[in-house]
């Protein structure tokens, strides 16, 4: 079993980072955060995930040991393989995913390529209460803000229906005062963004 590759970045070949080490070059499957801080010709190490298969062998490369860690866990889930698994932590960073699995929302999880609603509401079923998070690691994603909303919050689901990002509606509303009604409040984000 391969743990680690420690080497030189050598190419970038479609969504493969190629790592040089010992006179070898590793073609590794990284999230797309990954693929992006990879720079040529600069030391690297991943964590490794070799999948074996009868007619394949794949490895996935992870900079961060959390990141990797998750993808296992990702992997635990029935109907999740490892491109899967992968493309679901392409959807946000680490923390953002297992932030989106903690708090149930399964809108961002079914972004991911090939994630239905059905499968998106399995990985959170499974692996809410495994991905250990506490409402102060939440605090630093797109999940939770400064303001306290959470994205199940009523009036930032209906800002994200009508077609804002997490981020926009989260932002739209972060102003207005929680004591008003969910329609009032809509209103006014709507009043102030005209889009």
């Amino acid at each position: 079993m391969i743990a680690t590759i420690n080497g030189k970045i050598s190419e970038k070949i479609g969504d493969l980072v190629v790592v040089e080490a010992g006179g070898v070059g590793y073609g590794l499957n990284v999230t797309s955060e990954d693929f992006g801080a990879s720079n040529l010709d600069s030391q690297a190490k991943f964590y490794i995930y070799d999948h074996i298969r009868e007619n394949s062998h794949d490895l996935f490369g992870f900079v961060k040991l959390e990141t990797k860690n998750l993808f296992e866990q990702l992997l635990s889930v029935n109907g999740v393989g490892p491109k899967m698994a992968l493309s679901i932590l392409n959807v946000g960073n680490a923390k953002d995913v297992r932030g989106a699995i903690a708090t149930g929302n399964t809108a961002l999880i079914s972004k991911a390529n090939g994630v239905g609603k059905r499968l998106a509401e399995r990985v959170v079923v499974d692996l809410k209460d495994k991905v250990g998070m506490v409402a102060s690691d939440l605090s630093g994603t797109d999940i939770l803000t400064s303001s306290n909303y959470l994205i199940s919050d009523e009036a930032t689901q209906a800002l994200i229906s009508l077609g804002y990002s997490q981020n926009d509606a989260v932002s739209a509303l972060k102003d207005i005062d929680e004591s008003l009604s969910v329609e009032q409040r809509i209103k006014l984000a709507l009043k102030g963004n005209k889009r």
